[in-house]
């Protein structure tokens, strides 16, 4: 029986960067993977959904070229050809996580794997041991009672993103983070995209200034949206999918060829031993404590079967975390107030801390401030006019306690407000940093000094 320091099953997001972290630690480390290494996300998740939106957005420009004083002509898209190219790029990064397996000297064990008692894992018939096992095994689309996947006609995110052909008309059921970008991807190479959503505005967790502007962006570039809204039923029997809608005003019938099921995500915790060994699990998630422990010493859980956000960049922080507390290093459990969540349609929406609803909720006298990226020079230049960026400041200590943008290429800026936020900078401190012009990063700035009453350029 082979024995490690370390065995981490599953090599997502959580998985693989768990494994390098205590190869670099000195451990002796092993990961086992049943399919391929990078996980959901870098196969059939963040990655090759980012190259598919990056197709679409290539296409919005030459439809609009001649708002750039350009002429373009004979352009058209080839769906199977974006397809292509997207599972190109996830080949490429699941190739680069296999790359850092060899570097970092990590085993690298194919097939599935089953805990056992006693620090074992059996994959496929061979058993394996180690001194810690970190369970990484991420989550899979959720199914609802009233929307069975057949992968054919009804489909989850996985399935969406290798259709043979692409849809005339399609139905997304859920407007979270997989549901819009999806919805933005169709409706921009030509689809018929409605969006049904289950609570009374899209992207529901997002401040609600960003629903409404979300709304309005995609209801200009055509996409049908429907709030307070359910399908209770599907029929497949014809052609194509006929979907019962229960609305408000009573019962719709919407027909398409397909209908994508975007409500959420399931974890993977089924069949991997965690009742054999005794592992406390509540509902649908593993428990663990601040440091990733389960219940019985020398398990471990990290990623989407735990309690906090299913989101590719916590999962890789609780793994870092997970292997220096058990390499014996000093460590600060993570906080998740303070994590970024993006979403990547057209205009892109990124966000960290508190909602102003949750704000006042909580009873904390605020200061709120938002700019137009109607008012930025290089918002104008850019063509990207749509949305804003909207701060919320603790009135009495200065306190950031929330920012909520939406735009072009707002994904790439949250990050001033993660950090400003982790080392408690105040909104004064932020309005004496100097943020270079024309950016599309300024409007941060500018909300600020909305916030306190400064604001120049509004």
């Amino acid at each position: 029986m082979s024995k490690y320091d370390i065995i981490v099953l599953g090599s997502g997001p959580g998985g693989y960067v768990a494994a390098i972290r205590a190869s670099q630690l000195g451990l002796k480390t092993a990961i086992i993977e049943k399919e391929s290494l990078g996980g959901i996300c870098l196969n059939w998740g963040c990655i090759p959904t980012k190259a598919l939106l990056k197709s679409a957005q290539v296409f919005e420009y030459l439809k609009h070229a001649e708002d750039y004083g350009l002429s373009v002509k004979g352009y058209d898209k080839d769906f199977n050809a974006v397809v292509k190219r997207s599972r190109g790029v996830a080949e490429g990064m699941s190739n680069g996580v296999k790359f850092l397996m060899k570097k970092n000297k990590i085993d690298v064990i194919e097939g599935f794997g089953t805990l056992k008692t006693g620090k074992k894992i059996d994959v496929e018939g061979k058993e394996y041991s180690a001194d810690h096992i970190i369970i990484a095994t991420g989550a899979r689309s959720r199914q609802l009672p009233s929307l069975p996947q057949d992968g054919k006609k009804v489909i989850g995110y996985r399935e969406a993103m290798v259709l043979p052909e692409q849809p005339k008309k399609m139905i997304v059921v859920g407007s979270g983070a997989i549901g819009v970008e999806f919805a933005y991807f169709y409706n921009s190479l030509g689809t018929d995209v409605t969006i049904v959503e289950y609570l009374d505005r899209i992207v529901p967790v997002e401040d609600e200034d960003v629903s409404k502007q979300l709304e309005r962006s995609f209801k200009k570039s055509g996409i049908n949206i429907m709030t307070s809204a359910e399908v209770t039923s599907v029929d497949t029997s014809g052609k194509g999918v006929k979907a019962t809608v229960k609305t408000k005003k009573g019962e719709e019938i919407l027909e398409a060829d397909i209908v994508l099921s975007a409500v959420g995500i399931k974890s993977n915790i089924e069949n991997i031993g965690l009742e054999d060994v005794g592992i406390a699990v509540d509902r649908d998630k593993i428990l663990v404590n601040d440091f990733y422990q389960t219940n019985i010493p020398g398990y471990y859980a990290i990623g989407d079967i735990t309690p906090g956000q299913a989101l590719a960049h916590v999962a890789s922080a609780e793994a870092i975390l997970c292997v220096e507390k058990i390499a014996g290093q000093h460590v600060e459990a993570l906080d998740y107030g303070n994590v970024p969540g993006c979403t990547y349609c057209s205009p892109e929406i990124a966000s960290v801390g508190l909602t102003e609803k949750q704000a006042k909720d909580q009873g904390i006298d605020i200061k709120v401030g938002k700019f137009p990226f109607s008012a930025s020079g290089k918002a104008s230049a850019s063509g990207a006019k749509d949305g804003f960026v909207k701060v919320i400041f603790d009135a009495k200590y200065g306190e950031w306690l929330g920012c909520h943008m939406i735009g072009a290429g707002v994904t790439d800026m949250i990050a001033e407000a993660v950090l400003g936020r982790k080392l408690e900078t105040t909104g004064h401190e932020v309005l004496k940093a100097i943020h270079p012009h024309p950016t599309m990063s300024e409007a941060v700035m500018e909300a600020v000094a909305a916030a306190y009453g400064e604001v120049i350029h509004l």
